[in-house]
């Protein structure tokens, strides 16, 4: 039966799912997508914005009974910023609900037994604080008529609102948002600027403050814009990111130091990491150093042993692993993270590591290796990785996963050769508020 848009249905929000909207089901059995901060046990009336047949997409209009799972947000902006989109869910059952979309992603993509499923997956951790635990946050920029507003995105992903301040950055920096926003509309009153966005990245532990402004290349009045936002902000380093082709698919020609470091540092595992602006880390550093403790109990590193980190960014696993390992052969494809290891390498005083630039199926370690941990992007493992990290005799394999789906049908993959099977199956919540989750998978050899 068709629901035609502008309909108002009443429904009762069963789960939420992998992302920002809730589940919910008509009288006759239709799935209905409600967006606007709808949560699991709520009664809602919510406006039919489109029908496609099987199923239907709604929005939020009002709650007509609250579920007992359903908070007060402390961000003034929740309701129409796109950052925060479970942020009207309780701690505990974002949690739960995280659980049970892994659980969901292995019994529907990996074709996996519910009942090994629910024993594999442990319940989800929850490492950071619930807000202010993100060491970055990246403003969107919109120029319309002439006049600048800096901020987040909207919940539509395409407006831009203005915002004074961003609670899930760490408290000791909330200020930085509104004086980089201020700074900027002060200079773009002036100069066209070109900025596409902004990333603030900020650290309690290294107390360093880094404000990066991607553009495209062109005259850049770097002398004003260094000055004004390093007086409004403080900042240990103020870059340019240069960079150029279609907006979704754009390249990292260059980073110029407008003032400061020229890079940020990060103190993580014991020991620290300097990271330009484009090389990814994580944006949860208690996260992130849960991910390595995980990694490191799994894999039961020992001194003698030869190691593998395939995407290995900047060096969160490299580390840690070349302290723990004999040797280390790393790959990373990006290019300013391959510089940013060779440098942490260097500042560490590790020596026992193969840093290898380029894509991990083309530049497979010609290796033996004793342990191996993968940390793949969203799209995560090429089918000919996973040919290849099954022919390794390594003991054991940590799957680091940002993606349910990917890495539901890369267990699968690894089953089916034969060798390598999951035995645990850990839920890291990075991210409070939202619907992403970090998983990590401990395989072991099916014949030990």
């Amino acid at each position: 039966m068709s629901e035609p848009t502008g309909t108002i249905l009443t429904l009762h929000v069963e789960r939420m799912s992998y992302g920002a909207d809730a589940i919910a089901h008509t009288d006759g059995g239709k799935t209905v997508f409600v967006s606007g901060g709808a949560v699991p046990g709520d009664v809602v009336n919510a406006e039919v914005t489109r029908d496609k047949g099987s199923f239907a997409g709604a929005r939020l209009v009002s709650v007509v009974e609250p579920s007992s799972d359903r908070v007060t947000a402390p961000c003034p902006y929740a309701d129409i910023c796109g950052g925060c989109p479970w942020a009207h869910l309780s701690r505990d059952a974002q949690l739960a609900e995280k659980r049970a979309n892994v659980v969901n992603s292995f019994t529907r993509i990996a074709h996996m037994d519910v009942a090994r499923a629910e024993e594999l997956v442990a319940p989800t951790e929850r490492p950071s604080d619930d807000w202010g635990y993100r060491n970055k946050v990246e403003l969107a920029v919109a120029t319309v008529r002439g006049r600048s507003t800096v901020g987040m995105h909207a919940q539509d992903g395409k407006t831009v609102i203005k915002v004074d301040r961003c609670p899930l950055l760490d408290s000791r920096y909330q200020k930085a948002v509104k004086s980089v926003s201020g700074a900027l509309n002060y200079l773009a009153g002036s100069h066209d600027l070109g900025i596409d966005r902004v990333g603030i990245r900020a650290s309690r532990r290294t107390k360093d403050l880094e404000i990066a402004l991607w553009t495209t290349p062109g005259e850049f009045p770097r002398a004003q814009v260094a000055k004004v936002l390093q007086d409004s902000t403080k900042a240990s380093s103020v870059v340019r990111v240069l960079t150029k082709g279609p907006q979704k698919a754009r390249k990292v020609t260059g980073v110029e130091r407008l003032s400061g470091k020229g890079c940020w540092e990060e103190r993580i595992a014991g020991g620290q990491m300097l990271l330009s602006a484009p090389s990814f880390f994580q944006v949860n550093t208690a996260g992130a150093e849960r991910l390595v403790e995980l990694v490191l109990e799994g894999l039961s590193p020992e001194e003698n042993d030869e190691a593998m980190d395939l995407y290995c960014g900047a060096g969160t696993f490299t580390l840690p692993l070349a302290r723990a390992c004999d040797y280390v052969s790393a790959v990373e494809s990006y290019g300013p993270a391959v510089r940013d290891l060779r440098r942490n390498l260097e500042k560490a005083q590790l020596d026992n590591v193969d840093a290898i630039g380029g894509d991990a199926g083309r530049e497979f370690p010609d290796t033996d290796a004793d342990v191996i941990v993968v940390d793949p992007p969203r799209a995560g493992l090429a089918e000919d990785v996973v040919k290849q990290l099954s022919a390794q005799p390594a003991r054991a394999i940590a799957y680091v996963s940002c993606d349910p789906a990917t890495l539901a049908r890369d267990i699968a993959r690894f089953e089916e050769a034969g060798v390598f099977s999951p035995v645990r199956i850990t839920p890291v919540d990075l991210f409070p508020q939202t619907f992403h989750v970090e998983t990590v998978v401990l395989m072991s050899r099916k014949d030990t």
